[in-house]
């Protein structure tokens, strides 16, 4: 029997490089699936072939049998990611990500962290999070009416956003667009969003790295910017930006100015 795989696509460069551009993969966060990169994918293909995947149980990836941790996604993940590529992450994905860049670092050659905590709740130390007793609400909330909750959460992401209700349209249409994720997915991501802490994985990273973040985020607190900055101090200042009118989204919300800070980074990295 052939074993399941995720859900993956390869876009060929539309710039100079054509065939021979480096690859970029993109990995996506809580609940959506890989089409929410769709706005700025055309932007990216100008220098990078561009690889999207879907995780685990999302968008159109199947659920394949194991317990849904973050070996589990690692490994799914790396089976149809290229060989070597920069790496963006957002949110969850972007967690993901960083635990790829540390502990497979021949895979990733630069990693753009997008609205991404390496622990999304708070912990001993880690204030420039979520709280946990908040988190667990929403989990219960979850547990009582999955739809609803992810609708909504889908709505919190955009808070904040200069264009806050042309984003949660945006979000609320792609969502059911490939029928909506498996709720063991939904469940799995939830724990791997309470129990990833990722902080050891981010300080030790070699590769370069730059983080965004929205400036009005309710879910990743811009006040992660100074932390991030003392978790690596080797980082330079302009590795991390804070986008002034962007919610968690800000890829949807500012594309221009998001694009603006993460070229010049995508770019630095094809020599």
């Amino acid at each position: 029997m052939t074993a399941l795989v995720l859900y993956h696509d390869t876009y060929a460069c539309t710039g100079p490089a054509g065939a021979a551009a480096p690859d970029l993969v993109l990995l996506h966060g809580w609940g959506l699936h890989s089409v929410v990169w769709d706005p700025i994918v055309p932007a990216l293909l100008a220098h990078y072939q561009v690889t999207v995947i879907d995780l685990p149980g999302m968008g159109r990836s199947p659920l394949p049998r194991g317990d849904y941790d973050l070996d589990y996604v690692m490994s799914l993940v790396l089976a149809v990611a290229p060989a070597s590529a920069v790496w963006m992450g957002w949110s969850l994905g972007g967690e993901i990500a960083t635990a790829i860049a540390a502990r497979h670092p021949q895979r990733v050659k630069a990693l753009l962290l997008v609205a991404t905590n390496p622990s999304f709740v708070q912990r001993e130390g880690w204030t420039a999070a979520m709280a946990a007793s908040q988190f667990q609400q929403f989990r219960d909330f979850y547990d009582e009416d999955p739809e609803g909750t992810l609708i909504r959460f889908l709505s919190l992401q955009c808070r904040g956003s200069q264009r806050m209700k042309e984003d949660i349209r945006f979000l609320q249409e792609i969502v059911y667009l490939q029928g909506l994720p498996a709720p063991q997915a939904l469940r799995g991501g939830l724990r791997l969003l309470s129990e990833l802490d990722v902080r050891d994985d981010f300080r030790r990273l070699t590769q370069p790295v730059m983080a965004l973040l929205g400036a009005n985020d309710v879910l990743v607190p811009a006040a992660l910017a100074q932390a991030l900055a003392e978790l690596k101090p080797a980082l330079e200042p302009t590795a991390i930006c804070v986008l002034a009118q962007s919610g968690h989204v800000p890829f949807l919300a500012e594309p221009d100015a998001f694009l603006a800070h993460a070229m010049p980074f995508l770019v630095a990295q094809l020599g």
